[in-house]
């Protein structure tokens, strides 16, 4: 079953040391990652820096998780409106307004996230290791199961909510 897990951290160094962990935890086979990148919103800037696991570069042309990003870190009343028509475009999904509410709320500039669409995620292993050494106010965990569908509901909802 697929899933989304978002963690953000309170500093803009904590998902580094968490992508670190969450990819020991990929080579060992723990986890089959669909898209997973790493965000980085250093304060006074007006957008974070996005960056792929699988690729450290600016480049994501296609990364759905990328396209995500740009939704919940646009904090104007046209973001408000595009979450608001994502959550409504995946009711059913897993993937719920309070789930991108509380997403959006916690990625701000300051903070780091780590995002990741995955198959096969056992959180009681995987969380653990990725949140090692923080204590719970530090960095907060946003978890959704979802259909089979939702990755490709997803993939066309954010594509379309860019436009």
């Amino acid at each position: 079953m697929p899933s989304l897990t978002i963690w953000v951290y309170d500093s803009t160094l904590g998902a580094a040391a968490g992508e670190v962990r969450f990819k020991e935890l990929v080579r060992r086979g723990a986890v089959l990652v669909t898209d997973a990148v790493t965000v980085t919103w250093v304060k006074g800037t007006h957008r974070p820096h996005v960056g792929h696991l699988r690729r450290r570069s600016a480049q994501l042309d296609g990364s759905l998780l990328g396209g995500l990003v740009d939704l919940l870190a646009d904090d104007g009343p046209e973001g408000d409106r595009r979450v608001a028509d994502l959550a409504r475009r995946l009711a059913g999904t897993g993937i719920d307004q309070g789930m991108l509410d509380q997403a959006r709320c916690a990625l701000a500039p300051g903070t780091s996230a780590l995002l990741v669409l995955a198959r096969d995620v056992d959180l009681a292993v995987v969380r653990p290791i990725v949140e090692r050494g923080r204590t719970r106010r530090d960095v907060v965990m946003v978890h959704a199961d979802l259909t089979a569908e939702t990755v490709d509901l997803l993939r066309d909802a954010v594509q379309g909510s860019s436009r």
